[in-house]
């Protein structure tokens, strides 16, 4: 048997490719042993016995091929919550996180009861952060992919969240004449031909969450064109998207009809998520722009 030092030391060079490998070793050892890092910074002449030891060294083998570890681990922690993941959902990202905060500073001072919509949920992490924020919020979460929707309940269930209402559909289509006062989405957003996409854990991560066409800007067009009928008066709509995509972005939204547009950086400075606000009134005519469309 080995110490928890020296199997770290040994995991580390295993994983000389890795710019995070003290951490990954780490996490790893600690999800083997169910215990935190801290416990093993702790105890690190503790021995690890024979079982353990060839756990780990199979996801150490597994993270040196390049595997996220996240899904090896089968969760990530995410805002305030932490979220069970598999390779049929993304992994969760800080920068996210600003997605997040855009939708609960746009709750505030809101009716309690505002209904607030994610689009393409994938783990529901973005949802399940903002209902776990603000439990009075009708929160609502709609996903076209029947795994990472599996998994999105799961999250639900495991977090005390059920309330969050989960939708089999594809972005804005199935929601009929249902109207929301904040829309959000981290849809996919990188170029079909983006050199990253063979590197590093995007290689692992399901292609139709990641690629939003050619010019990554598919599934954006799609929500700018059709987000407006949903939104009620004064409503919110937040996306993320690439940190050169902003001005795009900005430009699909004020073409149809939105408002107060801006985009926002994430906490490296990188232009991140864009919003915008829909009119208090429509003009005549306009999709969902009749009274009885508001109730």
């Amino acid at each position: 048997m080995t110490t928890i030092a020296e199997t770290l030391a040994a995991a580390r060079e295993r994983l000389v490719d890795s710019p995070s490998a003290a951490a990954d070793a780490e996490i790893l050892l600690a999800h083997v042993l169910g215990r935190e890092r801290t416990w093993l910074r702790a105890w690190p002449e503790r021995a690890i016995d024979a079982g353990r030891g060839a756990r780990f060294d199979e996801l150490i083998a597994r993270r040196a091929g390049g595997e996220p570890v996240a899904y090896l681990v089968g969760h990530r922690a995410f805002h305030d919550i932490d979220v069970m993941v598999t390779p049929a959902v993304l992994i969760p990202r800080p920068e996210t996180e600003l997605l997040v905060e855009t939708a609960l500073g746009a709750l505030r001072g809101r009716d309690p009861e505002t209904r607030v919509l994610d689009l393409g949920t994938g783990s529901g992490c973005v949802a399940l952060a903002i209902a776990r924020a603000c439990p009075d919020a009708r929160v609502s979460a709609i996903e076209r992919s029947p795994e990472a929707l599996a998994i999105a309940r799961a999250n639900a269930e495991r977090l005390g969240l059920e309330r969050v209402e989960i939708i089999s559909g594809d972005w804005l289509q199935g929601l009929g004449g249902r109207h929301f006062d904040i829309i959000v989405a981290n849809p996919p957003y990188v170029a079909a031909h983006d050199p990253h996409l063979q590197r590093g854990d995007l290689r692992f991560e399901p292609r139709a969450a990641l690629v939003g066409g050619g010019d990554g800007l598919d599934a954006l067009r799609e929500i700018a064109t059709g987000v407006l009928p949903h939104l009620a008066p004064e409503g919110v709509v937040a996306v993320e998207h690439g940190h050169d995509q902003g001005a795009r972005v900005r430009e699909l939204f004020t073409t149809e009809g939105l408002a107060d547009v801006e985009t926002l950086t994430d906490f490296a400075g990188h232009p991140r998520v864009t919003r915008g606000r829909a009119p208090a009134q429509r003009p005549a005519g306009w999709p969902g722009s009749g009274a009885r469309a508001w109730r």
